[in-house]
């Protein structure tokens, strides 16, 4: 029979990473996330003989982070982020320009409020339902719905249509244009240029 510890190891082994992940991007900076991500898990690890149910151990974990993360906002009231520049919006998006683009979002998701960030990387990043999401955070639905309708609207305003626009030509199979006022060469639509 395993022992209470390797119970415990094999899973911080197998969650770490995941949870890590989580942790970096609710909060920006992978110091403060494996901060967060061992504190997390001492805490799991505190109260590891009491749970009882080994597949909702993944769910009290994430929950574990969560209210950690939500006590270090508490405690440490960060302020106003500033953004280098934003992205022109008519600036052509190509692979190699990926990496500022996930800078880019990563800067805009540090400007939410805590809970609104939370509800953004559970449902998008995460992939979780709405009511999934709800429980996690302890919320209702439609606040989870209306706190991820107002984040993600502020995402598009700091980052304007620049994602949007390359996730649609990416799915479509259309190549990204040179500029705003180009023509797509397969079948010759016009682009309208963005407004600004």
């Amino acid at each position: 029979m395993a022992s209470r510890e390797d119970d415990f190891t094999a899973f911080a082994e197998a969650a770490s990473s995941r949870l890590l992940n989580t942790a970096y991007l609710l909060c920006g900076d992978w110091h403060t996330a494996e901060d967060l991500t061992q504190t997390a898990l001492a805490k799991v690890f505190a109260s590891w003989h009491r749970i009882r149910d080994r597949d909702a151990v993944h769910a009290y974990a994430r929950r574990t982070l969560l209210n950690t993360y939500f006590v270090d906002c508490r405690r440490t009231r960060r302020g106003e982020v500033l953004l280098g520049d934003v992205p022109d919006p008519g600036e052509p998006v190509t692979p190699a320009a990926a990496p500022e683009l996930r800078l880019a979002l990563i800067d805009a998701l540090a400007t939410l409020p805590p809970k609104a960030r939370v509800i953004v990387v559970l449902r998008y990043w995460e992939d979780m339902s709405i009511e999934q999401v709800a429980a996690q955070v302890g919320c209702s639905p439609g606040n989870v719905k209306s706190q991820s309708a107002r984040a993600l609207a502020q995402l598009r305003l700091l980052l304007g249509d620049t994602l949007a626009d390359t996730g649609a030509r990416e799915r479509s199979g259309h190549p990204t244009t040179a500029g705003p006022d180009a023509k797509e060469a397969d079948d010759g639509r016009d682009i309208a240029p963005h407004a600004v």
